[in-house]
């Protein structure tokens, strides 16, 4: 049994069993992938994956029993490595983060600024998507910290950490009959007009389609967009009101817009941080973290890290 023989059999399940995807990402050749895998089957005495003539379809009942050992055997693998990386080159290395595009443009441009000062040698990756696709990185060990939505506490595989809380505000464009309502904005006063807002999936709008449906009302919802900023660039022409993160929004850089709070309107979302349960992080990973959140130390993440085994 060697290295190689594992990384075939999980990069197989990764590629969606397609051969010739897995030998690109091993820089091998597809002879060589199904040589690798079918000398681990007859080692096993098992085989790993139902074959439909020579492609493999899916795995079998011992192959889903050996899949998540592979993945800790080659997690360890890494594991050791990067603990050795950590006392030869405690200032050098490579930090991916993945994070959702409002987070990337909003939360994280200062704590990457002051990481780049701290750690000039550590080479750093900054990876956007979805909470599902944030969650996907950290889980195949393509990222070592995600920041997203409450959607990471869904994965098993991952330690979410909560970072902070934020709400959504209502944009207008100036002299918007909505800036002459009396009081607190209402659901049924938003549903007069057009809205722009997030794709679903994206930035707590979960939040925004269930607040409207528990209310029994149906929004016209005519655009929508995965980052604020093009939000705020269809509501500043007059296509209608925008629903955005909060922390999307600067008084003195919106000047086009006028901001609303919707505090009240919908369920307040939480960013959290997530990491891969049993990854080693290299010490400057724990130095971008409590960057981020200050209350996050080294000490409390591996705390976390205990509990959650």
């Amino acid at each position: 049994m060697n290295f190689q023989q594992l990384r075939s059999v999980r990069e197989a399940v990764r590629c969606n069993f397609n051969l010739t995807e897995v030998a690109h990402m091993l820089f091998t050749s597809q002879p060589g992938v199904s040589r690798q895998i079918r000398e681990l089957e007859e080692e096993l005495g098992v085989e790993i994956f139902v074959r439909a003539g020579k492609r493999l379809t899916g795995l079998t009942p011992p192959g889903v029993a050996i899949l998540p050992i592979v993945e800790r055997l080659l997690l360890d693998a890494e594991n050791i490595k990067r603990a050795g990386q950590d006392f030869t080159a405690q200032m050098e290395g490579q930090l991916t983060v993945a994070a959702t595009h409002t987070q990337a443009r909003y939360a994280l441009p200062q704590v990457v600024k002051d990481f780049r000062d701290r750690f000039p040698k550590v080479t750093l990756h900054l990876h956007q998507g979805s909470p599902k696709q944030v969650a996907a990185m950290l889980i195949s060990g393509e990222a070592d910290i995600g920041v997203a939505t409450e959607a990471l506490g869904d994965y098993a595989q991952l330690l979410t950490l909560p970072c902070y809380r934020w709400t959504h505000s209502v944009i207008v464009p100036p002299g918007h009959p909505l800036l002459e309502e009396k009081g607190p904005i209402t659901l049924q006063q938003l549903i007069r007009y057009p809205i722009i807002t997030y794709e679903v999936g994206y930035t707590g709008r979960s939040h925004i389609d269930d607040a409207f449906s528990a209310e029994g009302l149906q929004p016209d919802v005519v655009l929508t967009a995965m980052d604020a900023d093009v939000i705020k660039t269809y509501v500043e022409l007059g296509m209608g009101i925008g629903i955005v993160a909060s922390i999307a929004l600067d008084e003195e850089r919106d000047r086009a817009l006028r901001i609303l709070d919707a505090g009240h309107l919908f369920t307040v979302n939480v960013t959290r941080l997530g990491l891969r349960k049993g990854a080693w992080l290299r010490g400057y990973a724990y130095s971008f973290v409590e960057l981020f959140v200050p209350t996050l130390t080294r000490e409390v993440v591996t705390a976390a890290f205990a509990e959650a085994g």
